[in-house]
């Protein structure tokens, strides 16, 4: 990812955590996990890090017991688990079983192959929702009650409000559901949380930018609204996300939005990587979104996606203000720097993170967890599904904001062009 502020700082910090160095195996015997899906999220992808297999073969080492993958895509599955075979993990995938959907796998399963942790990795449009075939975590308590869950964001496609309702039945199963947003899990992130809470700081505002390398981006739901979401859902959750972590719960009410859309002058991109002719034109993504919204608390927050740059590197920066400070979290997905400006002092802090990985945290903290089975231990887990609801629905409120604020720019430059006939 992209660009550096200035170099204002004195002085930079590295802190390296060396529990984030090779394997971190934990005591005790074989631990169980059935993975649902056999594509990148589960198994990795040349795009980007997203690779849970991994984190937990780090975590656990030889007592990583993958008992079975699911998913409706047989051959894939196999294939995956072949692979497996070359390298050091090969024990944990020895007696991995595949199976088509979690009904199968529940009524095949025998007790030593009952699962500790369910991985959920499958694409957001097959969980997330009521509807059959849309439902994969409604399927899980059925057929597989009480066993953890961790699930991947966003935690749908479809409307919040039959999203809501899955939350809603995994709260009232007391089913253990943790959600991806592995930013929170940075070492960056944790620092800014406890410089706010040991100065007892009050979150004035917090600004977010993303702007995404669109000419990498070759995958052609990712370009439509009606499959993807669009942008903010799909890719800027993350910051959505971060921004309701430090300052709180958003008033859905006063989200506004505007977008550079694909129609606009400005909006034409010379490097798009599928034909966007083929995507209706009401589904096509917007170029730019710029938001704005109170918090709660009164603080009050800004984010701007671009789909702008082009060659790979992405651009992203966070920031939050409070009373005399400043925190600038830099390029949060490759190399994590963060920038600290205190009361009393115009130099900046500087501080970056040696073998920071977000993803194995959050494995690690909630395997942890599983393993300690103490129910304290629980805030270890610091995205759960209810809370990942509810940046799922400010997303979608972003999103919304913009549409209309598109179609009222439309509507009038309608009217303006009727106008302007009946003068002539």
């Amino acid at each position: 990812m992209g660009s550096r502020p200035p170099a204002y700082a004195i002085q930079a910090r590295s802190f390296h955590d060396v529990s984030q160095i090779g394997s971190d195996e934990a005591p005790g015997g074989d631990f169980n996990v059935l993975f649902i899906g056999a594509g990148n999220v589960v198994f990795g992808t040349t795009e980007g890090p997203w690779n849970h297999s991994l984190r937990f073969e780090r975590k656990l080492g030889d007592r990583l017991k993958v008992v079975a993958v699911v998913d409706p895509d047989i051959t894939r599955a196999k294939k995956a688990i072949e692979a497996k075979s070359n390298t050091s993990a090969k024990v944990s995938y020895e007696q991995t079983k595949v199976f088509r959907t979690v009904e199968e796998f529940a009524t095949a399963m025998l007790s030593k192959d009952t699962p500790r942790i369910i991985l959920v990795g499958v694409p957001p449009a097959f969980r997330g929702s009521t509807l059959p075939g849309h439902n994969l975590e409604q399927q899980v308590l059925k057929h597989l009650p009480g066993i953890p869950m961790f699930v991947e964001k966003p935690v749908a496609t479809g409307p919040v409000s039959r999203t809501l309702v899955v939350s809603q039945e995994i709260g009232k199963a007391g089913t253990l559901c943790g959600v991806g947003y592995m930013l929170r899990y940075l070492q960056a992130v944790q620092k800014m949380k406890r410089i706010i809470k040991e100065h007892d700081l009050r979150v004035m505002a917090t600004i977010t930018r993303y702007a995404a390398a669109y000419e990498s981006i070759s995958v052609d739901h990712w370009w439509d609204k009606s499959r993807s979401c669009g942008p903010i859902i799909e890719q800027a959750t993350h910051v959505a996300d971060l921004s309701r972590y430090f300052a709180g719960e958003v008033d859905l009410k006063t989200v506004r939005a505007q977008t550079l859309d694909w129609d606009e002058e400005p909006g034409f991109l010379s490097e798009i990587p599928i034909n966007e002719s083929k995507i209706k034109e009401d589904n096509r993504i917007p170029r730019v979104t710029a938001s704005t919204w109170k918090y709660q608390s009164g603080a009050v927050g800004s984010l701007i996606h671009l789909a702008v740059l082009q060659g790979t590197d992405y651009s992203c920066e966070f920031e939050v203000y409070a009373d005399g400070y400043l925190f600038k979290l830099v390029n949060p997905y490759v190399k994590p720097t963060l920038y600290i400006r205190r009361p009393g002092n115009d130099i900046e802090e500087v501080y970056t993170f040696a073998d920071d990985d977000p993803f194995y945290t959050e494995v690690s903290n909630f395997v942890d967890v599983i393993e300690s089975g103490d129910k304290r231990k629980e805030s270890n887990i610091f995205s759960t599904y209810a809370d990942a609801c509810k940046t799922y629905e400010f997303t979608w409120a972003i999103r919304e904001a913009g549409e209309r604020s598109r179609a009222k720019r439309k509507a009038r430059a309608l009217w303006e062009s009727e106008l302007d006939e009946s003068s002539r």
